[in-house]
């Protein structure tokens, strides 16, 4: 089975040739199909941004590391017991790469997040097949292609990030950085009732996107003094809710600073493990009393960003596409920036409503 995988240990972005980590195409074994499983025949699978992390041993260095969670599929098989979500051959599907195992403490206790068994099928989708415990998936809705529904995972990001905020009616929104997970948490936090709407973004093309999306107002936080922008955005006031969705340590350092007081702060993103930021807790958490918080995963979120699909605007974040055995052109496409998401064709699927 064809496998996009790290084969090589080291950060993509090194301009060291003999440094740099490396993608290729391995084949892995096929998975086992157990009796609550589901094969899917992959069509795509989309890039992310942890994906780069693990070429630098962010998760282990034994390669190679397959790769790929964000997809979608046609399921190709079912396991004997694989009927209690009445999922079916041919069916169009997307899915959760986690499987949380609703037994330990945390699951128990509402928390499935911190599951102890969280990995046991995190197998990769950047492949020919993946094969997932059906509560992993999930049929995509008529109306969404499977160009489309590859983005039903970092969908699920978006809406986790706004049942972080507690956002209300009025909320004044900012958010930092215009990727993918930063485009659609605007959707997503424009359709929960933000009516300021601000993306930070440095990029151009991106910030025109968020415009294009539902952005009321944009920053360059680089051509732009970020604080007086925003105090001129709120009328002094600041954001009601303040998102990183950059992953930069230079992009967050100043978003305490254009934070209402009382507002909530998220973190949605992955960040260095040596990374960290000094915190005035007299400013910030005593005179502001704001709430700071991070996103890790997606817990109770894919029903819903399945619901959300349909009415989000993706064109934008699919417009790049590469073949399998194109893996390498893919991240490096990915690693130059000029597409906010790029996607890996694994199979060539005939898709009655192939996105235009």
């Amino acid at each position: 089975m064809r496998t996009v995988a790290v084969t090589k240990i080291g950060s993509l972005r090194d301009p060291d040739e003999d440094v740099r980590g490396r993608i290729g195409v391995v084949d892995f074994p096929e998975q086992p199909l157990g009796g609550e499983d589901v094969r899917i025949r992959v069509a795509y699978s989309a890039i992310c941004g942890s994906d780069p992390h693990l070429a630098e041993g962010f998760f282990g260095t034994d390669v190679p590391i397959g790769l790929g969670h964000e997809l979608s599929g046609v399921v190709e098989a079912l396991g004997d017991r694989a009927h209690r979500t009445g999922l079916q051959v041919g069916d169009r599907v997307a899915g959760n790469f986690l499987r949380f195992c609703g037994t330990c403490t945390p699951c128990r206790a509402g928390r499935q997040q911190f599951c102890e068994h969280i990995q046991d099928y995190n197998r990769p989708g950047m492949a020919e097949t993946v094969t997932w415990h059906e509560s992993q998936v999930y049929k995509l809705p008529d109306s969404v292609s499977l160009l489309h529904g590859c983005l039903l995972e970092p969908t699920s990001v978006a809406v986790r990030i706004a049942d972080k905020t507690h956002i209300k009616v009025g909320d004044r929104v900012a958010i930092c950085g215009g990727g993918p997970i930063g485009q659609l948490a605007l959707q997503v936090m424009k359709r929960n009732g933000a009516t300021s709407l601000t993306l930070i973004e440095p990029i151009a093309e991106r910030r025109e996107m968020a415009l294009r999306h539902g952005a009321d107002a944009v920053i360059d936080p680089v051509a732009e003094d970020q604080y007086a922008r925003s105090e001129g955005i709120t009328q002094g006031a600041g954001f009601d809710v303040v998102i990183d969705a950059s992953g930069a340590a230079r992009a967050v350092r100043g978003l305490l600073d254009i934070a209402a007081k009382g507002a909530t702060v998220i973190y949605g993103a992955m960040y260095p493990h040596d990374f960290e930021m000094p915190l005035n807790l007299s400013d910030y958490l005593y005179l502001k009393e704001l709430t700071l918080t991070g996103v890790f995963v997606s817990p109770y979120a894919f029903p819903r960003a399945l619901q959300m699909l349909p009415y989000l605007e993706l064109d934008d974040l699919t417009q790049s596409v590469f073949e399998l055995e194109d893996a390498a052109e893919a991240f490096a496409t990915h690693i130059g920036g000029a597409y906010p998401k790029v996607l890996i064709r694994c199979n060539d699927i005939d898709d009655p409503r192939r996105a235009s």
